[in-house]
């Protein structure tokens, strides 16, 4: 009967890691894999409420446009994409200055991609898109104005971010192995980053 438990890193080859712990999980049958099937490659999963989490550092955020209002950008909620390999995150605003001629909240709409920074071992947000800037309170001439600065607000926001920041540790092992991460997946339940050999000239 397959059996599933934790083990410590230092005890078992690794399958996945949960939620970015410490931990590894790992099966304990060795006859539940078919002879010949090479084993599988270590996955290191991220929650989306770690995410979260590490996004929420970055904030709350002011953009200034001098002369005419402030833009004030809450933490961004954000979205799991798996079918784009995305992010989404919509950011409360609140906008006020004098020529707005008071404060007026709305919503900015984004999604981004993600890619691993080796030299600091990080996963940042990158190719940012630029969905919508919405305010109903504002007459649709002001929205078409603030829409124009849609993608400056975006990049502002959340371009390079880190949502994630992975410790040497969790790289222990696997860099033992040989491998480094590699592939980033967006899935249901948040991130999953594959490893790949590293290049022979860094074994």
């Amino acid at each position: 009967m397959r059996r599933r438990h934790l083990i410590r890193l230092a005890l078992c080859p690794p399958l996945f890691l949960p939620l970015g712990s410490l931990t590894w999980a790992a099966s304990t049958d060795a006859t539940s894999r078919p002879e010949g099937e090479p084993q599988q490659q270590p996955q290191y999963k991220v929650s989306a409420a770690v995410l979260q989490q590490g996004v929420a550092q970055r904030f709350p955020l002011r953009y200034p446009m001098p002369g005419l209002l402030n833009l004030d950008m809450q933490v961004p909620q954000l979205s799991l994409l798996p079918a784009q390999n995305r992010l989404g995150a919509a950011i409360a605003i609140e906008a006020a200055g004098p020529a707005l001629q008071g404060s007026h909240q709305g919503t900015l709409e984004l999604t981004f991609a993600l890619r691993y920074e080796a030299s600091d071992l990080t996963i940042r947000a990158h190719q940012l898109r630029f969905k919508r800037l919405t305010m109903p309170s504002l007459q649709p001439s002001v929205m078409v104005l603030l829409n124009t600065y849609g993608p400056a607000l975006s990049e502002r926001a959340l371009l390079e971010v880190v949502v994630h920041r992975l410790q040497p540790s969790d790289l222990a092992l696997p860099s033992s192995m040989g491998l480094q991460p590699g592939s980033i997946t967006v899935t249901d339940a948040g991130l999953t980053i594959g490893f790949v050999p590293k290049p022979l000239s860094q074994r």
